[in-house]
């Protein structure tokens, strides 16, 4: 049987959706292109990292936070005693971006959000510097390493489960009454002693505050308050006084004359001790001559004898001047 050449409705229909949905795929492919730059004109850049935890080939690079390429490769590098270059890591990076990217730009491994992919995120340089070529190895800044970061909270955080074991500790200990504290809390003899000591206390104060206390008058009286002032004012008036340049006080503090008064007696003091100290003087030959001691001891011990013997006979001695007087 011989086909029909025309083209029935539903054939259209079915033509019309295909080509419908090829144009809707094309339009798709090139806006996800466009969004994802994959149509731009890229260049090549180098960074040397130390390790590349979550980073994979493929994965994003931005610059400034914003999308500008991908990472196009991850390779190792030969063991050698540079530990921190261990990975070489390719960039492709839009092409249009490149006059941004200069150097002193510097690459940085980043999460995006707190648990989202590992990106590589290129700071803006400044005008001060070239704009780096394809090719040129781009200096890579220190990231912040999140598994450092949580390895130090985990430990924060035992430190935080010790410490509420030690406070469950030391809470049951004072529910228990253990300690000076834990009596304080649940002691009743201690809380009736505490009472009385405030009940007594506050007698005290109601003592402190009658108007006919002592207390009360030092507070109140202005009769302590009024000799005080006259004590300080006696004071100032005796301080004026020793002030003053003209009295007896005021003279010790200011003439010399005293000064030198004391100055002279002390050389006279020093001449009379060099005097007394001289052998060859008169006081010294006093102090040491041995022959002048013993005449001296003699003299004194004749004279001595001499007032015994007038005391025993008196007329010996006064028959004479008694005879001189009378004649």
């Amino acid at each position: 049987m011989k086909r029909s050449s025309f083209i029935t409705w539903e054939q259209l229909k079915v033509g019309l959706m295909i080509l419908a949905a090829l144009g809707v795929l094309a339009v798709a492919i090139y806006k996800l292109g466009q969004a994802a730059n994959l149509f731009s004109r890229r260049y090549e850049l180098i960074a040397y990292l130390q390790n590349a935890n979550g980073l994979r080939q493929g994965g994003t690079v931005l610059v400034a936070g914003q999308f500008a390429g991908t990472i196009k490769s991850i390779d190792f590098l030969p063991v050698d005693n540079d530990t921190l270059r261990n990975l070489r890591v390719r960039l492709a990076v839009d092409h249009q971006l490149q006059d941004q990217i200069r150097g002193d730009s510097k690459a940085k491994v980043r999460t995006m959000g707190l648990l989202g992919d590992k990106v590589v995120d290129i700071s803006i340089g400044t005008p001060r510097y070239d704009v780096l070529k394809d090719g040129d190895t781009i200096a890579v800044a220190t990231s912040l390493d999140y598994e450092a970061v949580l390895a130090q909270a985990a430990g924060a955080v035992s430190d935080m489960v010790d410490l509420t074991h030690d406070l469950r500790k030391i809470t049951g200990g004072l529910a228990d009454g253990q300690g000076t504290i834990g009596q304080l809390l649940t002691n009743r003899r201690l809380y009736d002693e505490f009472v009385g000591t405030m009940g007594r206390a506050n007698q005290m104060l109601t003592r402190f505050q009658n108007p006919n206390g002592t207390f009360a008058k030092l507070l109140d009286d202005p009769t302590l308050y009024n000799r005080f002032v006259s004590v300080v004012t006696s004071a100032d008036s005796l301080v004026v006084a020793l002030n003053d340049k003209d009295g007896t006080v005021g003279k010790l503090l200011r003439d010399d004359s005293l000064y030198v008064h004391l100055v002279n007696m002390a050389k006279a003091g020093d001449s009379l001790s060099r005097m007394l100290a001289d052998p060859n003087g008169n006081v010294g030959r006093l102090l040491t001559d041995q022959t002048l001691y013993d005449r001296i001891n003699k003299l004194t011990t004749d004279i001595s004898g001499l007032l015994d013997d007038v005391k025993r006979d008196p007329r010996r001695y006064l028959k004479g001047m008694v005879c001189v007087l009378k004649c």
